[in-house]
């Protein structure tokens, strides 16, 4: 099986907010580990919080996590007020269409953000959405396995 991005970024702060707009894009749905903070960090960046607010004068906005540890994400849900939903499962898309409902949102209106082909991005394509495919926002810190296993992962996406 192979995935095709809509977009294939280095970074979050690389997506063109304004060409999203521009396509019609009204919600922005984003993976949490490794995404918008470190894996297991349970801490979002000083950047990552300004990024975010700055989204929200123009998107509806929530994270959609496949963690399951709910300390954990209590403990990201104190740093933000974005809707973040847990056990999500991507790429079921259960979670991202109950995500387009509470927000009163159509799934052809939303960006998928995340850095895992087989999770973040299958699961947007399979909601119909508008899928982004980022690095992960610590990738300068992970260890030769995991980047390696990135690599895998990324051999399933179509160029």
């Amino acid at each position: 099986m192979l995935l095709r991005p809509n977009y294939n970024l280095e970074s979050i702060y690389d997506i063109d907010i304004a060409k999203l707009r521009e396509d019609g894009i009204k919600g922005l749905f984003f993976d949490l580990d490794s995404t918008l903070m470190k894996s297991k960090s349970g801490k979002f960046s000083f950047q990552t919080v300004q990024f975010l607010n700055d989204l929200k004068s123009n998107f509806k906005l929530a994270i959609i996590s496949n963690n399951k540890n709910m300390e954990y994400i209590k403990k990201a849900k104190s740093q933000t007020d974005i809707p973040i939903y847990a056990k999500a499962a991507k790429p079921a898309t259960h979670v991202l269409l109950k995500a387009c409902k509470d927000l009163e949102l159509d799934p052809i209106n939303v960006a998928m953000i995340g850095d895992r082909p087989l999770s973040d991005i299958l699961g947007g394509e399979r909601a119909g959405m508008v899928t982004i495919l980022v690095d992960s926002i610590s990738k300068d810190e992970e260890t030769p396995i995991v980047r390696f296993a990135r690599f895998l992962e990324r051999l399933t996406i179509k160029r």
